[in-house]
């Protein structure tokens, strides 16, 4: 499916999203204190690794790469040596979030360069890095008690995009285990209750005996999520529990459940 956005609103938004995290580095967050949502980092670390994330796709739409670039070739990428240094913190991912929108921007969507994804252009890398920091700045801000929101066209492009990652990672990394999302006959609903007119926010995945596949639109399913867009993409990314107040799961849930523990990244 073709991305919602053009690329120049993908640079935008990866420009957006740099300053909004910025603002939880600066906010007096404890940069030591755990992500609940990546109980593997503290908040340092989370945003060090965005911020060594936006250099490397840096590098690579900079340099036109066409293989793999080791981190260890990205300069600046380990980011400030001293650890709690907030005002380090935010001057090194101010540093990079520049670097990568002006890097994206020169080269516009259609640059070759490598990607893991066998979209071989510099427009997935914009989509990408737009998604990945609007979702790890929700790890952020949860993590830091703040507010979290997110423009609805964006919210629903990440949805695309992780069902088209699903597909990708199921036809590619046959042992991982999203290879075990196979039919037949469950179908997952998703159902955003307060988009705006234009935006379709409503997507059916089918587990297929030849995969997985969706589209877009309202059908009835072996089990629906519905809530706020927000909440929807937050929970479709495991960033949100299904018994939060403003979801509600109707049907199969232990489909769902199925699901969120194997739909992955590989």
């Amino acid at each position: 499916m073709t991305p919602l956005l053009a690329h120049d609103r993908y640079c935008d938004e990866i420009a957006r999203q740099v300053g909004l995290l910025r603002s939880v580095v600066t906010s007096g967050a404890d940069l030591s204190g755990t992500v609940p949502t990546c109980p593997e980092w503290s908040l340092e670390d989370l945003v060090r690794h965005m911020g060594a994330a936006l250099r490397w796709v840096e590098f690579i739409v900079r340099t036109r790469a066409q293989e793999e670039v080791p981190e260890e070739r990205v300069p600046g990428l380990a980011g400030p040596g001293a650890r709690g240094d907030a005002a380090a913190l935010d001057a090194w991912l101010a540093e990079g979030g520049e670097q990568v929108v002006t890097a994206l921007r020169e080269a516009g969507p259609d640059t070759k360069v490598w990607s893991w994804a066998g979209i071989l252009n510099s427009g997935f890398w914009a989509r990408r890095m737009t998604h990945e920091i609007t979702v790890h700045r929700a790890d952020a801000t949860l993590a830091a008690g703040l507010p979290y929101e997110v423009a609805p066209e964006v919210a629903a492009d990440a949805i695309d995009e992780w069902l088209q990652i699903v597909e990708f990672v199921q036809r590619t990394v046959p042992q991982d285990e999203v290879s075990e999302l196979r039919g037949p006959g469950r179908t997952i609903h998703l159902h955003a209750t307060d988009t705006r007119p234009g935006l379709d926010a409503e997507w059916l995945v089918e587990l297929t005996e030849d995969g997985v596949t969706w589209r877009r639109g309202h059908e009835k399913a072996t089990v629906a999520l519905r809530g706020p867009l927000t909440s929807v993409l937050l929970a479709f990314y495991r960033r949100l529990p299904l018994d939060a107040r403003e979801l509600d799961v109707l049907g199969d849930r232990e489909l769902l459940e199925f699901w969120l523990q194997r739909a992955t990244f590989g």
